[in-house]
């Protein structure tokens, strides 16, 4: 099991300060050679992308496209602009690499950042691919992200249903991606900024092995992300491990509430 920690962050906005705990983890999982799986956890922003595509391909995609984000957030500034801008970037060092082609190369990226920049701020929600964001809040948890699948577009039309969907043949193609094929932009979701709300940031690895319930309750049985990452990592690798397993937990304060 991979060494995790919590980190913690004040950080003042108009209106009071709010406390961010998060902790992150990424695992190549039981059946896969690799991980192609990357992780960005950086105040403001908290991202996973899960690549695909050839044996090094999806490694390449998912790191330069987070590598590119960690360069927006050196320089300060996130925003839909520069993250899209970091996005393109990427795509650029995908088509580059002697090692991927656009035959199924690419990248899901997901995630949230804190938009301090208006009043009052708020999270920002962002989604390319199948990875997710879920919500605990007021003990609900809630998937913000919508999934770009071929099996959520079934869904959506009515022509399947939440249980057919479970073991659907084409449960892992998805309609969206950062790579060379197109030009994507992500989906965004604005979201107040609420005292004691937990965020799951996360690749299909886990949601592979862990329903929404199951989310919540390692949620409600640790109070410390490190405890709550490190719990659903070992959930989804005891269930089968059937890929690469990364999960970012956020949790929000604000002492002044």
């Amino acid at each position: 099991m991979p060494e995790v920690t919590t980190r913690t962050r004040t950080v003042s906005l108009p209106g009071g300060e709010v406390v961010l705990s998060w902790a992150e983890v990424t695992d190549t999982g039981r059946r896969r050679e690799a991980n192609q799986d990357a992780v960005l956890a950086s105040y403001p922003l908290y991202v996973v992308a899960d690549g695909m595509g050839g044996h090094i391909g999806g490694e390449i995609a998912s790191a330069s496209t987070i590598d590119r984000l960690r360069g927006v957030v050196e320089a300060g500034g996130v925003s839909p602009k520069t993250i899209e801008k970091a996005i393109g970037r990427a795509v650029k060092d995908i088509i580059s690499h002697p090692e991927t082609t656009d035959d199924g190369t690419g990248t899901t990226l997901t995630g949230v950042f804190l938009d301090a920049t208006e009043n009052p701020p708020h999270w920002v929600t962002l989604n390319i691919g199948d990875s997710r964001v879920y919500l605990l809040r007021d003990g609900e948890i809630t998937q913000v992200t919508t999934d770009h699948s071929v099996v959520q577009e079934l869904m959506a039309s009515g022509r399947l249903s939440p249980e057919e969907a479970e073991n659907h043949p084409y449960g892992n193609v998805i309609t969206r991606a950062v790579g060379p094929s197109e030009s994507v932009k992500p989906d965004y979701v604005r979201l107040d900024v609420v005292d004691g709300d937990r965020f799951v940031i996360c690749s299909d690895g886990l949601t592979k092995e862990l329903t929404d319930y199951g989310i919540r309750h390692f949620l409600d049985e640790n109070r410390d992300p490190s405890d709550a990452v490190q719990a659903m990592l070992h959930a989804a690798l005891e269930n089968g491990g059937r890929d690469n397993v990364t999960i970012i937990v956020l949790d929000v304060a604000r002492p002044s509430d």
